[in-house]
């Protein structure tokens, strides 16, 4: 697997995230056509967490660590639990290019790992690779 391209797109995809909520006016980024569909804010606000509870951390546990459980995550639970809607979307974006780039040091200092490394729990097997890519 050539982990260098899957970095390029997650380095190109915080540009282009940046890119479409750009001009986007507090009102619109909470606008909702209906009660089923997410705004903006409850979109950009999962990116942040999903990049630092979740990908980072089972990436890591896949490759480090494979005898921890995953903790459980909810991520639209937290979309009223954690109040995305009530939150502004220039700090939300701002912390997920964050993390973002914390993700892709994170991923540069681990030079080149085993991409085959498989994690199993009781409910499958994922190699760290596909969890890299996913």
């Amino acid at each position: 697997m050539d982990g260098s391209y899957f970095t390029g797109q997650l380095t190109s995809n915080a540009g282009r995230f940046e890119a479409l909520v750009q001009g986007v006016s507090e009102a619109q980024a909470r606008w909702k056509p209906d009660a089923e569909t997410w705004s903006i804010l409850a979109i950009v606000n999962p990116l942040y967490d999903e990049e630092r509870e979740d990908f980072r951390v089972r990436l890591d546990n896949i490759l480090h660590h494979q005898e921890r459980e995953w903790a459980p995550i909810d991520p639209e639970g937290w979309v009223t639990e954690r109040q995305y809607s009530e939150r502004e979307l220039p700090a939300s974006l701002q912390s997920f290019l964050i993390e973002r780039s914390g993700s892709l040091k994170w991923l540069e200092s681990l030079g080149s790992p085993d991409w085959e490394t498989l994690y199993t729990s009781e409910y499958g097997s994922m190699r760290a690779g596909d969890m890299f890519t996913s």
